[in-house]
């Protein structure tokens, strides 16, 4: 039995499903339902103890980051970069030092954590989003759709699904769709699907005392890349980065034992002062990744046009940051192809 109806229905609470959904609030439709599978909002972008886990940074070509963080007066700020920087390049040699170009376009965060875009365009309509919801199966039945989750069935006149293109293959769309498109669902990669993250706070920034910056650049050992991850205001202060991968089978216990051995070995002992430490692996994430994990260390294509046409009858539409023509696999991916959904669906 279908237990909702609405004119829109939107699956995926992440970045790019809030942005239609807003969009369209916007316009002043307001039949609109968000469903997600995790009990929380935000998909890949999260913020735990005021460290990004998930979507981080922006630069000054995602314009449609900027703007819409003007347009809901959030602040942005550049990630820290003074001082001394460490690449780790051998085994068998010592640490390399080197600034920062002053002069080169610097990256940018977001004040509050990049949960606070995700909190303000999810306001609005924050009693319409379905969290802990499944979606299990999409059928055509002419004159609207029927999605039917773990926890019941809705009927929309046009769907939108935002998720991972990947994570989408695993829904019996009925009838099915053509096999080139779900083909091209299975081989695209999911953004951080493979990725291993870690954070740490202290009570002082030791690092910035010592003129260092906070980066440390990893071509071998237990972490990759690694940056300051001091809040806007300055009053939380940590270091935030990527895990070498191949320490995924280890004990959580083993690997926080090798991360902090070889921080302390780079950035020195005072690292062992830390007030909090946090792990994110997103491979064990059902929403986000699969059984089997394919690390890509080139940037994959993005944007296959498959994604451009709608299905269904014109019906189901496809957006989200793996989906978009534009800066995909990013924040700026994400919002530019929510956009485009909400015109699709404002224009039909």
């Amino acid at each position: 039995m279908i237990k909702t109806t609405s004119k829109y229905l939107i699956i995926g609470a992440g970045l790019s499903g809030l942005t239609t959904a807003y969009e369209l609030y916007k316009a002043g439709e307001t039949a609109i339902i968000v469903l997600d599978a995790r009990a929380t909002i935000g998909g890949r972008i999260l913020t735990t103890n005021q460290i990004d886990f998930g979507a981080t940074w922006f630069q000054n070509h995602h314009t449609h980051v900027a703007g819409l963080l003007r347009e809901l007066k959030i602040e942005k700020f550049p990630q820290y970069a003074k001082g001394q920087s460490v690449l780790v390049y051998s085994t068998m040699a010592p640490e390399h030092y080197f600034q920062n170009d002053p002069n080169a376009p610097s990256a940018h965060r977001i004040a509050g954590g990049s949960t606070a875009l995700i909190k303000k365009l999810a306001a609005p309509f924050l009693n319409q989003i379905h969290t802990d919801t499944t979606v299990l199966a999409i059928e055509d039945l002419g004159d609207s759709i029927k999605v039917v989750t773990n926890k019941a069935a809705y009927s929309a006149e046009k769907v939108v699904s935002t998720i991972p293109p990947r994570i989408a293959a695993r829904i019996d769309f009925l009838p099915e769709l053509p096999n080139n498109v779900t083909e091209v669902m299975k081989k695209t990669h999911t953004w951080m699907s493979n990725a291993i993250k870690v954070g740490l706070k202290f009570k002082q920034p030791f690092w910035k005392a010592r003129n260092l910056s906070g980066t440390v650049i990893g071509q071998v050992g237990a972490v990759t890349e690694l940056y300051d991850h001091t809040n806007h205001g300055e009053t939380e202060f940590g270091l935030m980065g990527f895990v070498n991968e191949a320490l995924r089978d280890l004990t959580p216990e083993e690997r926080q034992a090798k991360i902090l051995a070889y921080l302390t070995k780079y950035l020195g002992q005072e690292i062992m002062d830390y007030s909090s430490y946090e792990e994110k692996d997103w491979s064990q994430d059902k929403n986000t990744s699969c059984d089997t994990i394919k690390s890509i260390y080139m940037s994959p294509t993005y944007g296959n046009p498959v994604f451009a046409d709608s299905y269904m009858n014109g019906k189901l539409l496809f957006s989200g940051a793996e989906t978009s023509p534009l800066h995909g696999g990013y924040m700026d991916g994400a919002i530019y192809s929510g956009k485009l959904a909400a015109e699709k669906l404002k224009h039909k």
